[in-house]
């Protein structure tokens, strides 16, 4: 399991969606917990490592999450979305791939304008390649995914001005 998955599951907590998440990964011996308070803000998270059949070590800490103090007031604020600006969501879990291919252009980037139709990226799942349309018109603003990255349902993964 890697930081920037940890990362990742932290920014989806950050946005209120997920309440309490546990994970464990046995290969590599590591076992994730994290959980928001009750104000919205995060018990500490406890990131602990494992060997073979034996009960997990010590809490790591906040460090061992990369992101410092995780249980501050800028963790709970939701980000305030301009007036006209429309976010592009994941329909499932999968990779998220900003191109058809690896050599190839993007299928859309900052300042471009997309259509109902239009391709914005493809998210894998299960092996499957699925084709994600903007189902809104505009601009794109900003992307807000990385070529490669994990997603979640609905997380956020484009922002575009409608008007």
């Amino acid at each position: 399991m890697d930081l920037k998955l940890i990362r990742n599951l932290v920014r989806i907590m950050e946005r209120g969606e997920v309440d309490e998440l546990e994970i464990e990964d046995d290969k590599a011996g590591l076992r994730v917990h994290l959980r928001r308070g009750p104000s919205g803000g995060y018990a500490a998270p406890s990131v602990m490592m494992m060997q073979g059949g034996q009960a997990p070590s010590a809490p790591l800490g906040d460090a061992s999450l990369g992101g410092g103090d995780v249980g501050g007031p800028a963790a709970t604020e939701a980000p305030a979305r301009a007036a006209g600006v429309e976010e592009i969501t994941s329909p499932m879990i999968g990779t998220f791939y900003s191109s058809p291919s690896p050599e190839a252009d993007a299928f859309t980037q900052v300042g471009e304008r997309v259509g109902d139709e239009s391709v914005v990226c493809i998210i894998e799942a299960m092996k499957v390649m699925n084709e994600i349309k903007a189902e809104c018109s505009g601009e794109i603003v900003e992307v807000l995914v990385e070529n490669g990255e994990p997603v979640e349902f609905g997380q956020p993964l484009f922002l575009v001005k409608t008007r």
